[in-house]
Parts: structure tokens; sequence; C-alpha cells
């Protein structure tokens, strides 16, 4: 697999079109990070590391959140940097992402975090993936 975070971000994109539950993923520690911030941000329910019946490896396995509608809180989740293309962005610069009802994941020298978090601290970064 060339790129995990994407292929994390479309089992979640696809699990939550066809109104599934939960989704479960090979765990690793940027995409538990990831996970953390959009449960934090309120655009999952739970985030849990399991370990496999199958193989000695955990798993990740999120809970997605819905509306009383039926219909999915994340309305578009997108990856930004690629492999092929890093996208880098300084403090000055940070997205905004549906005029601030969405957010931007971004990798700072500090962590991750989210583009509010990174304009507050002063952290620029590579723009990992934006979610409303």
């Amino acid at each position: 697999m060339t790129d995990p975070i994407s292929d994390m971000l479309t089992r979640i994109r696809n699990a939550s079109a066809v109104q599934k539950s939960d989704v479960v993923f090979p765990m690793s520690k940027i995409k538990y990070e990831i996970a953390k911030i959009l449960k934090k941000e309120g655009w999952i329910q739970d985030v849990c590391v399991e370990k496999s019946s199958k193989t000695n490896f955990n798993e990740l396995r999120i809970i997605l959140k819905y509306k009383k509608s039926g219909r999915s809180v994340i309305t578009s989740l997108k990856r930004i940097s690629k492999p092929g293309l890093r996208i880098y962005t300084n403090k000055q610069n940070l997205p905004k992402v549906l005029n601030n009802l969405g957010i931007a994941i971004i990798s700072t020298p500090k962590g991750l975090m989210t583009n509010k978090e990174a304009r507050k601290k002063g952290e620029g970064g590579e723009i990992i993936c934006e979610i409303y």
C-alpha cells in the first residue's frame, strides 16, 4: 500500500456512505492521532485500538457518527498532501475549510493538530486532509 492515510480516509468515506456503524483498519500511530483529532472535533463518535483475532497486529476501530436524519456528520473527507505531491503551508497561509465550519489536519513539528490550533500556536506544516 502506497498511502495508508488515504486508505484510512477512503474506508471512512465508504463506510459512512453505506451507513455502517463502524470501520476497522490496520493500526498505526499517525492514523490513531488523526482519529483522536476527529473524535475531539466531533466528527466521529469513538476510536479504540483492538487486538486482531486473525493476526498478532492491532486494529483501529472507528465508530461513525450520524445525524438524527440518518445522514453522516462527515460531508467531505479529502486528502490534500499526497506521497507524490506534498503540500506545505506556513503559519500565515493556514487554510480555512468551509469558512471555519470544517477543519484541516496539519502535521507540524509539535505533532498533528487542526488548522485552528496551529493558527493559535503559530505553527505551519504539511496539510494532511480536510474534513467538513
